[in-house]
């Protein structure tokens, strides 16, 4: 789908486990953001109707059948309201309780709003979060939205990167933040081995690709973190920089990408290297997470790099114990950064391939 600047963009946004805070925060955010994209909500028409109402009367919702999208497409509907694809739900939803039955139901939200990306009925696609043991529990086997995301469209290497903006304001302000990870949900001693320089140089060129693509920088400045204690020094803490990370610098160097490093994770997160960067590349999990998560929380987001079609989603989990407090409670700052993301994401993109 060709976007032109001057339509909103078409994003798919699936409302995740229904017995947690997804369908709130994703009925708000994108009721919030209608002026800007048609955000079309994928989920359980029947049950997303009865939270928009008890949020606010004023919100608006059209039930589309998936038979009638795939015959006809997606209908035009203006501002006044959300069109919704109606994938129901197996059981009665009781918010923070969790219901296996409701599984496959939540995966198949997944696999629409992939099949309509695929098909160019959507510009993007924003995932509100999931409960990975309620799939699992339902029968099938699932270990993540990145993993599943991968294997829908034939993506071999796929790589996480949260961003966002830190709260500081005025002339104290940070950079807007991005770290993207080497490896992601591995146990610590498994690291080590998992880093390769083959598998490093392949992170790097995605990001690298991705940055250009969907974010319109035509130069990327990557900065990348070392795994050890300050950066191994110089092979007494450890020769994974020496052996592994240095050498697929090198290399991506080599063709014309600019990252630079091993640096101290320690000290790598300070404003003044950061405001020279895009995107910082850390190791593990918790080595850049952390950071992020600390300057960002409330507003930043997940982006998964490699994949054929755009997808960002929120960097929380599905909170069902706020959920069982009942509506109002849940926050939908970072719902509405990743939409709001997807739309300069589509844009970019679309920019690129006239």
């Amino acid at each position: 789908m060709a976007m032109q600047a001057s339509r909103r963009p078409t994003l798919a946004v699936t409302v995740g486990e229904p017995a947690g805070i997804g369908p709130e925060i994703a009925i708000r955010a994108a009721w919030a953001l209608r002026a800007s994209a048609n955000c079309v909500l994928v989920g359980d028409a029947a049950f997303l109707a009865l939270t928009a109402s008890l949020i606010d009367p004023a919100i608006r919702l059209s039930a589309l059948s998936i038979q009638a999208l795939r015959n006809g497409g997606l209908p035009h509907f203006g501002t006044e309201r959300l069109a919704v694809i109606d994938v129901p739900l197996a059981a009665h939803v009781v918010p923070g309780r969790l219901d296996p039955e409701n599984g496959r139901a939540v995966l198949a939200t997944l696999d629409l709003a992939i099949e309509g990306a695929q098909a160019g009925w959507f510009d993007g696609i924003v995932t509100a979060p999931l409960q990975k043991s309620t799939i699992n529990d339902a029968g099938v086997a699932f270990s993540g939205h990145t993993e599943y995301l991968a294997e829908k469209t034939g993506t071999p290497r796929v790589v996480m990167m949260l961003a966002g903006q830190p709260a500081a304001a005025g002339a104290d302000a940070q950079p807007y933040l991005r770290v993207a990870l080497a490896t992601t949900h591995l146990p610590l001693k498994d690291v080590p081995a998992a880093l390769t320089r083959e598998g490093l140089a392949q992170v790097i060129d995605i990001i690298d690709a991705d940055l250009k693509d969907k974010f319109g920088i035509a130069a990327p400045r990557i900065l990348v973190a070392g795994l050890n204690p300050h950066a191994g020094e110089n092979g007494y803490l450890g020769r994974e920089e020496i052996e592994v990370i240095t050498p697929a610098l090198e290399q991506a160097r080599a063709r014309g990408i600019d990252a630079r490093g091993p640096y101290p994770a320690d000290t790598l997160f300070q404003p003044k290297y950061l405001q020279d960067a895009d995107c910082v590349l850390a190791m593990y999990h918790d080595q850049g997470l952390p950071v992020l998560k600390h300057a960002t929380f409330g507003r930043g987001i997940n982006v998964t790099l490699g994949l054929p079609i755009v997808r960002t989603s929120v960097d929380h989990g599905t909170a069902l114990d706020l959920a069982a407090q009942g509506l109002g409670l849940a926050d939908c700052g970072s719902m509405i950064e990743a939409i709001r993301a997807a739309m300069q994401m589509a844009a970019a993109r679309a920019a690129r391939r006239p």
